[in-house]
């Protein structure tokens, strides 16, 4: 959220988490920074407490996205983490199948949801493969991160509402 609001300096950043901790290290960031006028934090699961009528023009996503076979191979410098900051179910996209399923609902007309799903590219690309995702490359490293339109969000949110319940 700092740096977004950084390099865009008139934009207005909300800012959500689902712990209370993580929201109070949020806060000492963003007053370091000098941004607490410009970012709004929120307690909330996803988009479970931001109103309906909040309109985005781009969401950014860094999830917990590990898989139940990485949570299990974790190396000891992890471990410190709570779980809840790394797990995402068995093909760690839990939280970014929900996200999926209302993001359209949250960005405005021509809006973007850009997400990171590392290590679990390779079950989205199978479990979304009629999904027109933008993957993107980065000069020096980095996998795992797309971009979607909200024009695509609402065309596979079909698509997405099914991928929770299976």
């Amino acid at each position: 959220a700092v740096a977004l609001a950084d390099a865009f300096p008139v934009s207005e950043v909300d800012a959500t988490d689902i712990t209370k901790e993580a929201l109070e290290v949020a806060s000492i960031n963003v007053e370091h920074h000098n941004k607490q006028y410009q970012i709004a934090l929120l307690e909330s699961d996803l988009f479970a407490k931001i109103p309906a009528e909040n309109q985005y023009d781009l969401i950014v996503s860094n999830p917990p996205y590990v898989d139940a076979e990485d949570m299990a191979d974790l190396p000891d410098e992890f471990l410190h983490e709570p779980e809840l900051a790394l797990a995402a179910g068995q093909d760690g996209l839990d939280l970014v199948r929900k996200m999926l399923a209302q993001a359209a609902d949250y960005l405005i007309e021509d809006g973007l949801i850009v997400i990171e799903v590392g290590n679990s590219e390779w079950a989205m690309r199978q479990n979304c493969y009629t999904v027109d995702f933008h993957w993107l490359t980065f000069q020096k490293g980095g996998t795992g991160i797309f971009a979607l339109t909200a024009e695509q969000g609402r065309r596979y949110k079909d698509i997405f509402q099914q991928s929770i319940q299976n």
